[in-house]
């Protein structure tokens, strides 16, 4: 296999027709993060059960640690792997948070199917540049590529905000036109990481700015809307990584009805990574806390890899609306 692929090679799918089904049909596709092989086995798993299609996305942080030469074999195995069981779904890998040129062409070269460019740190004019700079490229391999608008408080590997920026709905058309993205992330009150929502003692989380998606979808009808940050933190496993010696204090994530809410509107991509860390977490603590004799990594990465794909099928099944629409 030559330095450059293109996607179709690994047989993945880029996320145009994904979208057009999910924004007409009601529902969203989710895109889970995935740094390590027990995490795309269990994802790939719960979606072909669940007949889901799927977004698997890593960061620059996760391709580096996984090797990028490694991931892209990774991928074409995960198609394989799917297709052995029987199941068409569509499996698109996705660069999150892109933040250069250079590593959104790397990961196009190397066979991704779809990127994202996060300019949205960057001044409005530098955003739509730099935005623009990355479709050009993509869109000659029919790579698809989602932009960002509004800036999510809270820390994913390289992306750190101190605050929330909610997207301006009166940008999004001058942005979209401008830029010719196929899809945009926007702002409207989620965040990355575990710890989303400070709460003081019965406050209850605050509710997305379903009044800035309204207008925006409003602005671009039947355009693709991406929600990052969107992982529900599961206070289930917060408490057993708590109860094995874990220490995660108050760590609260965006209620999973404003999910649903969400993913039958125009948002039509919902990315989940830190219920998915949490889990895998939760299940490693647990496991060798209750056999403390074991030392075969199979045995609690095994764990892990099963209760992820209990997750997975769940939010398919009831958060997303994803299931049986591959």
């Amino acid at each position: 296999m030559s330095d450059t692929v293109s996607y179709t090679e690994l047989g993945l799918a880029n996320t145009r027709e994904m979208f057009k089904k999910a924004v007409g049909g009601g529902y969203a596709i989710p895109a889970y993060n995935f740094n390590n092989l027990e995490q795309l086995q269990a994802i790939i798993t719960a979606c072909a059960e669940t007949s889901s299609p799927v977004i698997v996305q890593v960061s620059k942080g996760a391709r580096d640690y996984a090797n990028e030469t490694m991931l892209r074999y990774m991928a074409l195995g995960a198609v394989r792997m799917a297709r052995e069981m029987g199941s068409n779904i569509p499996i698109a890998l996705h660069l999150d948070h892109g933040d250069s040129f250079e590593l959104c062409k790397s990961c196009v070269d190397s066979g991704f199917s779809s990127v994202m460019i996060d300019g949205s740190h960057l001044p409005y004019e530098e955003n739509v540049k730099l935005t623009r700079q990355v479709v050009e490229y993509a869109h000659q391999h029919d790579v698809t590529v989602e932009g960002e608008l509004g800036v999510l408080a809270g820390i994913e590997d390289e992306v750190q905000a101190e605050t929330s920026t909610y997207t301006k709905p009166e940008e999004v058309e001058d942005f979209v036109s401008k830029t010719g993205v196929d899809s945009l992330a926007i702002s409207i009150g989620t965040s990355h990481g575990a710890y989303k929502f400070k709460l003081k003692e019965g406050e209850e989380v605050p509710p997305l700015r379903f009044d800035i998606l309204e207008e925006i979808e409003r602005r671009i009808p039947g355009f693709p809307i991406v929600l990052h940050g969107a992982s529900s933190v599961l206070q289930e496993y917060v408490q057993l990584i708590n109860n094995y010696g874990g220490k995660m204090e108050g760590a609260v994530g965006v209620p999973e009805e404003q999910l649903r809410r969400a993913a039958a509107s125009a948002v039509c991509k919902i990315n989940i990574d830190s219920d998915g860390r949490l889990a895998v977490t939760a299940k490693v603590r647990e496991y060798l806390s209750q056999h403390p004799e074991e030392f075969d990594p199979r045995k609690y990465l095994g764990a892990a890899r099963k209760e992820l794909i209990k997750l997975i099928k769940h939010k398919n099944e009831t958060v997303l609306g994803s299931a049986g629409r591959a």
